[in-house]
């Protein structure tokens, strides 16, 4: 999906059926602000939203997909274009934050080393063993506020309660209970907090 491509096909969508921002927003069960992202390409409609998305506009998924109309003759074609494309993107995704997991679980793992060696077997000048030792700290901290960024930006969470679909606030992700697939977290739409399951972003 092109993101400015798809914002604008969305907005032209919008205005032709004479709705603002907030009224689409009204009818998705989702913020206006949202909306907005959408159309000025910082932002593309989650997995759980292109369907009734596509109703609301009165296109089809592989329409918004595509970012335009399709007839007869193009429509199969880019049908597996976007489904080709679609599952890449969902692969990637998921892989980028694998492999920063695994390269921050490495840094983690090197850096505890440097500061138990510092703390009490290195043989070198005091000043050089607190500079090692606050790097090696630094760099946990560091290497675990990309993870948890990363986190934050490669997942969606279905609320167990309303079955909706939603992506937390950095401070909700990072502080919410978890287990390995789900996170305590508070639902925007009906307000109830609960192990919410997550999916990854398209």
């Amino acid at each position: 999906m092109n993101n400015l491509q798809t914002g604008q096909f969305i907005k032209q969508l919008r205005k032709e059926q004479g709705m603002t921002q907030r009224k689409l927003a009204e009818k998705l069960n989702i913020s206006e602000k949202t909306v907005s992202k959408w159309e000025t390409g910082n932002g593309l409609p989650d997995t759980g939203i292109m369907l009734p998305l596509s109703k609301v506009l009165g296109i089809t998924v592989n329409e918004l997909l595509a970012g335009q109309r399709l007839d007869s003759v193009n429509y199969a074609d880019r049908a597996e274009e976007n489904i080709k494309m679609f599952l890449q993107d969902k692969v990637s995704g998921k892989a980028k934050s694998l492999t920063a997991l695994i390269s921050s679980v490495l840094v983690i793992i090197s850096s505890l080393a440097l500061i138990v060696i510092c703390a009490g077997y290195a043989q070198v000048e005091i000043w050089l063993r607190i500079t090692l030792i606050i790097i090696g700290f630094f760099n946990i901290f560091a290497f675990t506020a990309l993870v948890c960024i990363l986190g934050a930006s490669s997942e969606i969470f279905e609320c167990s309660e309303c079955g909706k679909k939603f992506a937390p606030e950095l401070k909700a992700y990072i502080f919410g209970a978890h287990t390995f697939n789900k996170r305590r977290l508070k639902c925007p739409h009906c307000g109830k907090k609960s192990w919410c399951r997550s999916f990854w972003r398209n």
